[in-house]
């Protein structure tokens, strides 16, 4: 049987992607009873980085260790990867060896091309086009203070990047309107926002956006391989600031939410992180307990000898 692999939330069903959040809430309850539960003993998760990276490899490497396993960081400086070996060779030896991979890289092809030569579950850990696991993420902390988001209205404010396109993904797989603020020329990709019809509508004014939403979301103007723009993005974006005055045009339990890391004083206020209705530290814990319910889905369960 060939692996599952998690690159885009399209590689699961709706159905699927529901209890694996419902399950990362079962998890983190066991955690903070301090009941220990470790499925994937023995097992060992790969997890190559080309992009730096806080809250993914501490997720997943704490998230491995709780679960029993192991995992190991490989950096693209200290691997042949960074010397030009072909990914489709790397991945049939990496994967012969362990028993899942988590990537996290600057083009998407490199998480397709690994995963279409690896014997074992790969997961996009963040690509230019898309960042699923954050969204798992985003979607339980959801859940945990506000029930389900299906029928929800939700605003993107800002970079129409990868977070945006997996934030359109979102709006299809958990039935969602998405209201995505963007300045010209910043848009997400065309093909996610065709796939996702009138779930997605685009507009220039971020209180256009705002209005009666259930969840704001944004994340940082300028990311990773763009610094060469930044003077320009500031410029071009500085009307799209998330602020108190701007969460106030939502609704009245809105939740504001942030993948960090946040540059205050830019993309948000100064202030913003510490209103009561932001729940940016709730979300980033929740990688952990979401990533674990993914590495639990997705990895064989270790061997029992007799």
């Amino acid at each position: 049987m060939s692996a599952r692999h998690f690159l885009s939330l399209m590689d699961c069903t709706p159905e699927e992607l529901v209890s694996v959040i419902r399950r990362g809430i079962e998890l983190k309850d066991l955690r903070n009873r301090g009941v220990l539960f470790e499925p994937l003993k023995n097992r060992v998760l790969g997890m190559i980085f080309e992009k730096s990276s806080t809250r993914t490899r501490v997720s997943f490497e704490a998230g491995m260790i709780q679960l029993g396993g192991q995992a190991i960081f490989l950096s693209s400086r200290d691997t042949q990867l960074g010397r030009g070996e072909p990914i489709a060779d790397s991945a049939k030896v990496m994967s012969s060896m362990l028993d899942a991979v988590m990537i996290r890289t600057f083009a998407h092809s490199t998480v397709t091309e690994f995963s279409a030569n690896s014997r074992v579950p790969v997961i996009n850990g963040l690509s230019d086009d898309l960042h699923p696991c954050q969204l798992l993420a985003d979607i339980q902390t959801f859940l945990e203070h506000r029930g389900s988001i299906q029928g929800k209205t939700v605003a993107w404010i800002g970079d129409g990047n990868n977070m945006c396109n997996s934030y359109i993904e979102a709006a299809i797989q958990f039935d969602f309107q998405l209201r995505v603020a963007c300045p010209e020329g910043y848009e997400p990709d065309a093909r996610f926002l065709a796939q996702a019809g009138d779930r997605v509508t685009l507009v220039r004014d971020p209180r256009d956006a705002v209005i009666g939403a259930h969840l704001v979301s944004t994340d940082v103007w300028t990311s990773m391989g763009q610094e060469d723009e930044t003077t320009k993005r500031l410029a071009q974006f500085a009307p799209y600031q998330v602020n108190r005055a701007l969460l106030d045009l939502a609704a009245p339990d809105v939740l504001f939410m942030h993948c960090l890391p946040a540059h205050r004083g830019e993309e948000i206020s100064l202030d913003l992180l510490d209103d009561p209705r932001s729940v940016a530290w709730d979300q980033a814990e929740n990688r952990l307990h979401a990533q674990k319910a993914l590495l639990e889905f997705l990895v064989p369960p270790s061997y029992h000898h007799a």
